[in-house]
Order: structure tokens, then sequence, then C-alpha cells
């Protein structure tokens, strides 16, 4: 199994989570993280880090999230790891617990 960032990250990006995974999993994109299934070890150490409950374990992607499965897959292929912490996008704040961001979402 692996974790799954969801739309909550989108217009976020905040990169806690990327400290403590130990495999390097985490890709960054224009405003989005994804984990890349290939490299997760389901360690379970990211799912607490974020401060917005945008990241679950596979098998627990909440109801209408299950696209970000694929989209964590495909879009970890073409973006950079990223390892080290940054500061979230300028307006996070304003972006936190909107739903339906995906049209956002800057490939």
């Amino acid at each position: 199994m692996t974790f799954v960032v969801t739309d909550n990250c989108i217009k976020c990006k905040y990169t806690d989570c990327v400290e403590v995974c130990p495999v390097d999993a985490f890709h960054e994109g224009p405003n989005f993280l994804v984990i890349n299934p290939d490299e997760c070890i389901d360690c379970t150490l990211c799912e607490p880090e974020c401060p917005i409950n945008a990241i679950y374990p596979e098998d627990d992607v909440p109801a209408g999230q299950e696209p970000f499965v694929a989209l964590n897959a495909e879009l970890s292929k073409d973006w950079p790891v990223i390892t080290e912490r940054k500061d979230g996008m300028p307006d996070a704040k304003d972006w936190e617990n909107k739903p339906n961001k995906i049209e956002l979402l800057q490939k």
C-alpha cells in the first residue's frame, strides 16, 4: 500500500511531510505535491505531518478523491523529488480545506 496526496494540498503545498520521508518519495509540482507509489514504503510518517490532512493511505482515500491515486503515480514520473521543507504557497491559508480544487492543479 502507498500513501496518496489529495485535493486539499492543491494551492497550499505545505512541505512538512517531505522531511520525514525516509525514501524520498515526494515530488513537487508548481502548486501540489505527490507521492511516488513505487517509492513509498508505507511507513506512515508523512500522514501526521500534514497540517491540513491531505495525505491518506491508498485504501482510506476519501470518497471523491480516488482519482488522486492515479494522479500521484502519473505526476511523480515527471516532477522532481523534494526532500527539504519549504514554505507553503503565499496564499495557502486562503485555500485550506476548500473543496474541488482539482481544476486549479498546475501540471
